[in-house]
């Protein structure tokens, strides 16, 4: 969906990927690996897939840009697109359940009241576990 919006204006696409804060007990056992290691290597790990995505994506001719951000998603993405004058914010959603919603609230639905462009949400279908 996102690429037909694209190829519609000749936009540039602008792929995020945003690692929260880890917050973690004092002592779950992760021994010598500390908050900093294990945020560092999600942001690593984001970067390496983030690379892919957009070789994927320059080879068919898009224009993309790339970022990692790092804190609350929503407020990261609500806060790029504003920076970036973005026109639409497309966003998946997983369509998660009314509880797990009220528990861990949602990124979807935070971007959507927050957001001052207008904002695409496209759920995406719940893996099988076959």
């Amino acid at each position: 969906m996102q690429k037909k919006i694209a190829e519609c204006g000749n936009s540039t696409l602008h792929i995020l990927h945003v690692v929260e804060p880890s917050l973690y007990p004092s002592d779950m056992g992760f021994g010598h690996l500390s908050y900093v290691d294990i945020e560092k290597e999600l942001m690593n790990s984001s970067k390496a897939e983030i690379e892919k995505i957009e070789k994927s994506l320059s080879a068919e001719n898009f224009k993309v840009k790339t970022a990692i951000l790092f804190g609350r998603a929503s407020d990261q993405i609500v806060e790029y697109a504003k920076n970036n004058n973005i026109d639409i914010i497309c966003i998946t959603t997983t369509g998660r359940s009314s509880f797990d919603r009220f528990i861990f609230g949602s990124t979807t639905e935070k971007v959507l009241r927050k957001a001052e462009c207008p904002v695409l949400s496209i759920k995406i279908p719940a893996k099988s576990n076959d």
